[in-house]
Formats: C-alpha cells, sequence, structure tokens
C-alpha cells in the first residue's frame, strides 16, 4: 500500500512582517497544513540554522537581513560569510534570518516574493 502522508510543512515566521504573513495565507488558503515556528519567540540554534542553508541551497548570506542594525554591528561583508558565520550570527540575532522561510521534506525557500515557496511543494 502506497504512503499518502503528506510532508510536513514549516515556516519560520514574523507576524510583525507582511511576506510573512502573505507566504502563510498563500500556504493555507491552498489547504497546505502548515506548522508556524515563530522564530523570534523559539529562537533557532547554530544547527538549526545549518539544516536551513543545507536545504536552501545557494549563498549562505542569502539567508541573512543585511539591513538589520545588528548585522551592521557584527561588522561582517554578506559576500564573505560563510555557513558557520550565518549560523552563528542567526543563533545570536534571530532578527537577522531572512523570512518567511518555508520548509518542506528536504528543501526550503525563502518567500521573497511569497509565491517562491510554492516551488517546493509536491507536485509543483
Amino acid at each position: 500500500m502506497a504512503d499518502n502522508k503528506k510532508p510536513d510543512v514549516t515556516i519560520w515566521h514574523n507576524a510583525r512582517c507582511g511576506k510573512s504573513r502573505e507566504a502563510l495565507a498563500l500556504l493555507q488558503g491552498r489547504g497546505v497544513a502548515v506548522t508556524v515556528r515563530e522564530y523570534l519567540k523559539e529562537p533557532p540554534s547554530r544547527a538549526e540554522v545549518e539544516g536551513l542553508l543545507d536545504a536552501l541551497g545557494g549563498a549562505p548570506a542569502d539567508l541573512v537581513r543585511t539591513n538589520e542594525a545588528e548585522f551592521a554591528k557584527a561588522g561582517k561583508k554578506a559576500a564573505a560569510l560563510s555557513k558557520k558565520d550565518v549560523a552563528a550570527l542567526i543563533a545570536a540575532h534571530p532578527i537577522l534570518l531572512q523570512r518567511p522561510v518555508v520548509v518542506c521534506g528536504k528543501k526550503a525557500a525563502i518567500g521573497r516574493p511569497p509565491e517562491k515557496v510554492l516551488k517546493i511543494l509536491p507536485g509543483a
């Protein structure tokens, strides 16, 4: 018998962010059961951030909100950020996490624009 279990979908969410709210509404509007991770209330560990980076692929700096004051205080250049740098920065300052991030299975997407998250859903 085939396993018809739907994959787990998690959104790393900031309710104050319009793009994050849009992505959540988009997923819910399509009937996707979503686990909401409010990362500012439940900050990620370094290992969790590294897992997000693996699922996203691409440049580690893509996951960092470089326009935040905490990033300027860190004195880093975005282009020079390694996976470990990003994990340490976001674990210490969760506000630096680019949002929203949607994870489905072993894939992830940053929802900027929100429709980008649809590409990682099954059947997309």
